[in-house]
């Protein structure tokens, strides 16, 4: 980042005030895609820039995704809506709908599938499917001069984060920041994209790692292929664009991008307070390339950490009055041939056969069925039966499909949809809830599958490591709790262990400023003691 845009300069001291601060006029919201607690608590002593600086501030160890569905497009969609993907209605990154007007009947969480000549791959990016708005578009409404604004390294964390009402939006689209909107160009963005394809045509020298990485470099061989890991200091050969973005090079065009964006639309120096949402996704390709503790992994935090800062001191600069909160989409899991050396040895890659294609041919073959019988997206979550199939075999199917998983030795749990829609939503502490409650918080009818799989805990869902080798979606806690971080200038630093979720990071936000959202619309609540915050009575 320091290379692209060098106006961000040294980071000014902070004093405090013996004065109430007034609202802030910027409100800047992170999501570190990946970025899971355990992460953060192992880093958090290392950190030196903008991650140690967020640190003084009020910082909840213990947040949580609370859903089973711990992917990208359902977490990016709890953030600043204030509610969980039962209602905001991003289920999980894909679904199946059988009805879909055309012949792909998988669907994108951030596309519009009506429109013609798309499909779940070559999409539309859209925010159709998300059901409540964002923090931003609750600004906008009560107060047009807001602005609302988003820079993301993926489409689903931009769109999720600013909802159906942004002024600008643009995330990482394979070579250049792109965006679905139709408002005019930002000259800026045309500026910035030329840079960042100068820095793409060049190759990467490896990183030097800082003496605190020096201990994670150890090769560890991943099964299934040829490939080691644990040791690379992410260099790259020009034009290698999986490399860029599986490396810090993507957060800091992000972050370069959004500080342009600042300056070019006079962003926290309006009459209304704007909203900066920012998705930094390089943390989360390098877990699934690379996995979570390896040298890779340090690198990418080192950076981000330094970039951050950067960020942040560019925002102090231009004296803005802003407030951060930052948090995580969802956490992750190391690969499981380290975790195994590191003494789990349950961690072990999905069984191949357990997808629900495979399933689904092996009992439709063993029932005298047509077709797969069984729809979904891999070996866990969303299962769906095939409506070709008439009722009576569809039921003859699905009692089938229950016992084959219910029996295999690497799944934990089995949901029908009746049962999940039997349950009621929990209310009690987000760290006791059970599967079935996870599971349900993930769940909305007519657009989850028919059963709801669930993994033992440690099973890697990867069993092609061609691409990628390590990844999140489960229920267990590695995956759901995530940071949840307050900052402000002047304000008063706390570490907090209680269990909060991160719907309560947009009814907080909005506390801040004054912004009055009524309880029955959201599911989360806002956080007495986050200084700033005006709690309304409960």
């Amino acid at each position: 980042m320091r290379k692209l845009i060098p106006l961000v300069a040294a980071l000014f001291a902070t004093t405090a005030s013996a004065q109430p601060a007034p609202p802030p006029k910027l409100i800047v919201a992170i999501a570190v895609d990946q970025l899971a607690s355990d992460l953060f608590d192992q880093y958090r002593p290392s950190f030196t820039g903008g991650l140690a600086r967020l640190a003084g501030g009020t910082v909840y160890r213990n947040g949580y995704q609370g859903h089973a569905a711990s992917e990208t497009c359902p977490g990016h969609s709890t953030i600043l809506t204030g509610s969980r993907p039962s209602r905001t209605g991003i289920i999980a990154n894909f679904w199946i709908d059988q009805k879909a007007p055309r012949s792909d009947s998988t669907i994108y969480c951030a596309e519009d599938e009506r429109i013609a000549g798309t499909s779940s791959t070559a999409y539309k990016v859209s925010s159709a499917h998300l059901l409540v708005p964002t923090l931003g578009d609750r600004l906008k409404a009560a107060n047009p001069a807001s602005r609302n604004v988003a820079v993301a390294g993926k489409d689903r964390a931009a769109v999720m984060m600013s909802g159906h009402k942004a002024d600008q939006r643009w995330y990482w689209a394979g070579d250049k920041f792109s965006t679905d909107l139709t408002s005019p160009a930002s000259p800026v963005v045309a500026k910035a994209n030329a840079v960042f394809a100068a820095a793409l045509d060049a190759p990467r020298l490896p990183l030097d790692p800082p003496a605190f990485c020096q201990p994670k470099a150890r090769s560890i061989a991943v099964e299934r292929s040829d490939k080691s890991v644990g040791t690379n200091r992410l260099g790259r050969n020009a034009n290698d664009l999986a490399a860029y973005r599986s490396s810090p090079e993507l957060d800091g065009a992000t972050l370069a991008l959004a500080a342009a964006l600042v300056d070019e639309m006079k962003l926290g120096r309006g009459a209304a307070t704007d909203l900066l949402s920012l998705g930094l996704s390089s943390t989360d390709y390098v877990g699934h390339s690379y996995g979570t503790e390896g040298l890779e992994m340090c690198l990418q935090l080192a950076a981000l950490d330094r970039d951050l800062g950067d960020f942040l001191a560019f925002l102090d600069q231009r004296g803005i009055n802003y407030v951060v909160a930052l948090t995580d989409d969802h956490g992750g899991q190391d690969i499981p041939e380290r975790k195994r050396l590191a003494g789990v040895p349950g961690a072990a890659r999905i069984d191949a056969n357990l997808t629900a294609g495979k399933v689904g041919l092996d009992l439709s073959t063993r029932l005298g069925l047509p077709g797969f019988g069984l729809l979904g997206e891999g070996a866990f979550g969303d299962v769906y039966l095939d409506r070709k199939l008439p009722a009576a075999d569809r039921a003859k199917l699905k009692s089938s499909a229950i016992a084959a998983y219910r029996k295999h030795p690497q799944v934990e749990a089995v949901f029908t949809a009746e049962e999940l829609a039997a349950t009621p939503l929990p209310t009690g502490p987000v760290d006791r809830w059970t599967m079935r409650e996870r599971a349900r918080t993930s769940f909305m009818a007519g657009r989850s599958g028919d059963l709801v799989v669930l993994l033992k805990r440690d099973i890697t869902p990867i069993a092609d490591t061609s691409r990628y080798i390590s990844t999140h979606g489960s229920p267990w806690d590695y995956d759901r709790r995530v940071p949840i971080i307050f900052w402000r200038k002047g304000a008063a630093g706390a570490s907090r262990d209680q269990a909060i979720e991160t719907i309560d990071i947009m009814p907080t936000l909005a506390a801040m400023v004054g912004l009055a959202v009524a309880a029955t619309e959201i599911d989360g609540k806002c956080l007495v003691g986050v200084p700033g915050a005006a709690c309304p009575a409960r």
